[in-house]
């Protein structure tokens, strides 16, 4: 069984939301500051559509799109934590309570969200990007991979969505939001030409990971996963990798039978660095990536930069 993603979200959620809607009755957060980033307090005064993401990432295409026509809160937005770790607060609440629009990634990545969101009596209008994407999430072939912002196809999908949704918010503004949703197309439709000349290139080589999150731009690239299923999905689940399928992945890199590792370094622990040791120590390239947006990046400059780094990565292996 696959980690809950945000398990300590989930297991305070119920109080969290219990004393937010009774907080919210009573008027007691009124002076209260919006959680993360944006400040929807100020968006009915200015006309701005109140937006909150579940998480940097979506929150940056969601600004990308609705421009200076819209406040975003960010309810994830610290690089430096483990997103399965985030501890859901009252702010949260009080940003979803004032919220026209929502927009989460789905797939059991922040069923956090859903649940304050029970608790409101508002109701806004929520953007899910796994039920956006049309995958199955559910596959009988093994668990769905929820980290879709690594998938081009679903985030250009996310943006015409948000375009929709905005322009039903202020009609007014349709012509707005239909352009920036045009930018931001041609954007990622440039990163996809970078998958494509990276897949002419160098598809069918081999690479490992210590987590499916780089699996959709991995696979766009036409490069084979390697690693043991047994051990991305022990990491995954927080669980102990076995002794056997620990070596069977140190002796990807021992017999260089990977191109590079591909690990997600907002977690860590013991045996994932023992594979990041073993890739060094083969001289096998090593391409951090993460969940939430690095310091300093937009979405399209973080993405960029993921492609420049396994292009990079993949070069030095073929010279």
């Amino acid at each position: 069984m696959k980690r809950p993603a945000f398990i300590s979200a989930r297991t305070t959620t119920l109080a969290v939301a219990a004393f937010a809607v009774a907080a919210l009755t009573t008027g007691t957060l009124t002076g209260c500051s919006p959680a993360a980033s944006g400040d929807p307090a100020s968006s009915s005064a200015s006309g701005r559509i109140d937006v909150v993401a579940s998480t940097d990432v979506w929150g940056d295409v969601a600004k990308q799109v609705g421009g200076d026509k819209v406040d975003v809160t960010s309810i994830i937005d610290d690089p430096d934590k483990d997103p399965h770790e985030y501890q859901a607060s009252g702010q949260n609440q009080l940003a979803l309570s004032k919220a026209e629009i929502v927009v989460v990634n789905g797939g059991g990545y922040d069923d956090f969200v859903d649940e304050m969101l029970s608790a409101l009596r508002t109701k806004p209008v929520v953007l899910n990007a796994a039920d956006v994407s049309g995958y199955d999430q559910h596959p009988s072939d093994g668990e769905f991979n929820e980290h879709l912002w690594y998938d081009f196809r679903t985030v250009d999908k996310v943006a015409q969505h948000l375009a929709t949704a905005y322009a039903k918010a202020r009609p007014a503004d349709r012509s707005t939001f239909e352009a920036n949703a045009k930018r931001f197309e041609a954007s990622v439709s440039a990163l996809q030409d970078t998958e494509a000349q990276l897949k002419r290139q160098y598809a069918g080589k081999g690479v490992a990971i210590t987590e499916p999150v780089p699996l959709y731009m991995l696979n766009a690239i036409g490069l084979v996963n390697k690693t043991p299923e047994k051990f991305s999905e022990a990491i995954e689940n927080d669980t102990d990798v076995a002794a056997s399928v620990l070596q069977q992945t140190l002796d990807l890199f021992s017999s260089r039978s990977v191109a590079l590792l591909a690990y997600n370094d907002q977690t860590s622990g013991v045996q994932t660095q023992k594979v990041v040791d073993a890739a060094k120590a083969n001289d096998i390239p090593v391409v951090p990536v993460a969940e939430t947006l690095p310091a300093g990046k937009t979405y399209l400059t973080w993405m960029h930069a993921n492609l420049d780094a396994i292009g990079a990565a993949l070069g030095k292996a073929a010279s």
